[in-house]
């Protein structure tokens, strides 16, 4: 997983997104590790479009998917679908339209951060928002990472 190109490539491109799950829970403290970057998407028109331009010479394609089943990500494709699992030459990336909890992009503007990582600014959800978000997908590996993430906001809190 090479996050720096790949967050590059989006970032460079103009792409607005906010960063959340494993790699959001990391940058709020997590010592969990994970192995794809998901990310929130702004659902626009021109935003698509970056979108199909930015992932266009990473060879994106469907995660799990058989090899050679026929698969392009341009902006038809992104339009009539919402959560795409992807594979990248620099790795996994969940592109996400909605989390849990009815989140979208729109929503997710005001409950985030701004962060810099490898020298240039993206955003990330706040730990508040991704310990709600976590409790509302219910899956038993996010029920272990729920607990870490509130220690980590008591001794935010406590600060």
């Amino acid at each position: 997983m090479d996050f720096e190109r790949l967050l590059s490539a989006l970032i460079d491109g103009r792409v607005d997104f906010i960063i959340v799950g494993g790699v959001a829970a990391t940058l709020h403290g997590s010592a969990r590790l994970t192995s794809d970057l998901d990310l929130v998407y702004e659902r626009s028109a021109r935003n698509i479009a970056r979108i199909v331009t930015a992932l266009a010479p990473l060879a994106p394609y469907l995660r799990g998917a058989p090899p050679g089943l026929p698969f392009r990500l341009d902006e038809t494709t992104i339009v009539a679908g919402l959560n795409f699992t992807l594979t990248t030459i620099y790795g996994p990336l969940d592109l996400l339209g909605e989390i849990a909890g009815a989140l979208r992009y729109a929503e997710l503007t005001e409950r985030s951060t701004t962060v810099e990582l490898f020298g240039k600014r993206c955003r990330v959800i706040d730990l508040d928002t991704l310990i709600e978000n976590k409790r509302a997908a219910g899956r038993p590996k996010d029920f272990e990472v729920i607990a870490e993430l509130e220690v980590i906001r008591e001794e935010r809190d406590r600060r």
